[in-house]
């Protein structure tokens, strides 16, 4: 069986206890936390079974002007790989209240940014159950990966982790 790697950032902060409570959540010895602030190619090249985990950013922090966030980095390095052969999931922070309008569109955006690149993402959620007004992240009525709202429901993060896992574990083999 070979190691899962979920590429995070930022680090610190929500995105990073996610991260670490999908780890747990999966098993601390299947995966390796990867931290996208230095990441490269080699680094997603390294596995065939990767999660990747961002906080609320949209396309704009992802242009030249905003480079220097950890996604703003990494973004390029995404985009130089071949996903076909790799399992490949998407979670996602966003703020319901604040941008229902654009509720975790970061997952929409970044899972696009990988099926050009061949990835078949595993583990959409139901929208049901979620309130927001629109989402880029909302495919035939589910996201493409896990929405996490830890500003106004974090009372539900670790049921939705958990049920996530579940649904996740045989694509992944863990």
């Amino acid at each position: 069986m070979s190691k899962i790697a979920i590429f995070y950032g930022p680090v610190g902060g929500s995105v990073n206890r996610v991260a670490d409570s999908i780890k747990a959540a999966i098993g601390e010895d299947k995966v390796d936390l990867v931290a996208v602030k230095d990441a490269t190619v080699a680094d997603i090249e390294k596995y065939d079974k990767i999660i990747f985990g961002l906080s609320t950013v949209g396309k704009d922090t992802w242009d030249s002007e905003y480079s220097t966030n950890d996604w703003g980095k990494f973004m390029p390095e995404i985009s130089k790989v071949d996903y076909s052969e790799k399992t490949v999931a998407v979670f996602g922070l966003g703020d319901h209240v604040t941008y229902a309008h654009a509720f975790v569109d970061h997952i929409g955006l970044l899972g696009k940014e990988l099926m050009k690149n061949g990835a078949v993402l595993v583990g959409p959620v139901d929208a049901e159950g979620y309130e927001f007004d629109e989402s880029e992240a909302v495919v035939d009525g589910k996201f493409i990966g896990l929405p996490i709202d830890e500003d106004f429901e974090p009372e539900m993060t670790e049921e939705r982790i958990a049920a996530w896992v579940e649904q996740i574990r045989p694509d992944f083999g863990f």
